[in-house]
């Protein structure tokens, strides 16, 4: 299971992340554990200054602008 956040402070573009996630995951059958970061100093721990950003197992993958689905669905399909 990928452990992904998104980050963000709650703008239109981080919602919209953070649903097409949800829908790509559901739509390929896979279980991940989906987290909304909020918190700014998190944020910036990772080192992302624009938002939205998208980690998974760790890894900054994403930083500004909505990721499109191609994109989304590459990463769900990486191994771990």
């Amino acid at each position: 299971m990928k452990n992904i956040k998104v980050l963000g402070t709650g703008c239109a573009n981080c919602k919209t992340t953070l649903k097409l996630i949800e829908d790509a995951a559901k739509t390929n059958g896979m279980a991940i554990a989906l987290e909304k970061v909020e918190d700014l100093q998190q944020i910036m721990s990772y080192g992302v200054m624009s938002t939205p950003g998208v980690v998974i197992d760790g890894k900054v993958v994403h930083a500004g602008g909505v990721p499109d689905r191609s994109k989304i669905e590459g990463w769900l399909a990486s191994p771990d």
